[in-house]
């Protein structure tokens, strides 16, 4: 059974995902003033929020019944 909580909590994780992506692709893509290194290391941060965003989308896909994986 599926409980009612699952749906909008893992939206929230795929909302979560797809704004740290964006934000940092957003830093990345900022003119650069100076020739300083960025405190935030957006490289890895932008492949953690595609990673959030790939599996809350794959659990979604799961919880309306699309079978994604092996059999």
């Amino acid at each position: 059974m599926m409980s009612t909580y699952e749906v909008p909590i893992t939206l929230g994780f795929l909302a979560a995902g797809a704004a740290l992506a964006g934000a940092m692709a957003w830093l990345e893509r900022r003119p650069r003033k100076s020739l300083d290194p960025q405190l935030v290391p957006t490289t890895p941060l932008l492949l953690v929020g595609v990673l959030i965003g790939l599996l809350a989308a794959v659990h979604l896909l799961n919880i309306l019944g699309i079978h994604t994986g092996r059999r």
